[in-house]
C-alpha cells in the first residue's frame, strides 16, 4: 500500500471513491458535482487529499483534511473531514494508515490537533478513531446554524 497526496491527476480515481462517500452519508450520487467540487479544493489548495494505492495502481481510499487554526493555542490545526475506504478494501488497515499519514501531516505543520466528527452510529469508525488516540471530547458541545 502507498499513500500519496492527491493532485489534479488523481482526479478521475478520486470521484469514485467521493461519490461512495457521500453515498455511505446518504445522499444521491452526482459524479460531475463531485468532480466539479473536488477540482476546485485541489486546484485552490484549499484541502489537502492523501489516496491510499493498492499494488496494481488502484485507489482504494482517501481522507480528506481542512486547514484551520486554534486561538487558544495559537497554532494551525486540520479538521479531518472525510475519510473513507472502498468497501473491498476495509479490514485492511486503510483507514488506519490514511488517518497515519494525516497526523503525519500535523506533525510537518506543527499542528495544535487533528479534529473529526463522525455520526454516533457510526461505531466502526469510532472503533478505530479511538484505537489510534483520539479522544472523544466531553468539555464541548458541537452546534450547528444551517443555512
Amino acid at each position: 500500500m502507498e499513500i500519496r497526496k492527491a493532485g489534479l491527476a488523481d482526479l478521475e480515481s478520486l470521484v469514485p471513491l467521493f461519490d461512495g462517500y457521500r453515498q455511505f452519508y446518504r445522499k444521491p450520487s452526482d459524479i460531475e458535482a463531485v468532480r466539479n467540487f473536488l477540482h476546485q479544493r485541489i486546484s485552490r489548495e484549499e484541502s489537502v487529499i492523501y489516496l491510499a494505492w493498492n499494488d496494481i495502481n488502484k485507489a482504494m481510499g482517501f481522507v480528506q483534511l481542512y486547514p484551520s487554526f486554534s486561538s487558544v493555542s495559537m497554532k494551525r490545526l486540520w479538521v479531518l473531514n472525510d475519510l473513507y475506504v472502498a468497501s473491498a478494501y476495509r479490514r485492511q488497515k486503510v483507514g488506519q494508515r490514511l488517518i497515519e499519514q494525516a497526523r503525519e501531516l500535523a506533525a510537518q505543520t506543527s499542528a495544535s490537533a487533528l479534529m473529526l466528527e463522525t455520526e454516533v452510529s457510526n461505531e466502526h469508525a469510532q472503533q478505530l478513531y479511538e484505537k489510534l488516540g483520539f479522544e472523544k471530547s466531553i468539555d464541548y458541545y458541537v452546534y450547528y446554524l444551517r443555512i
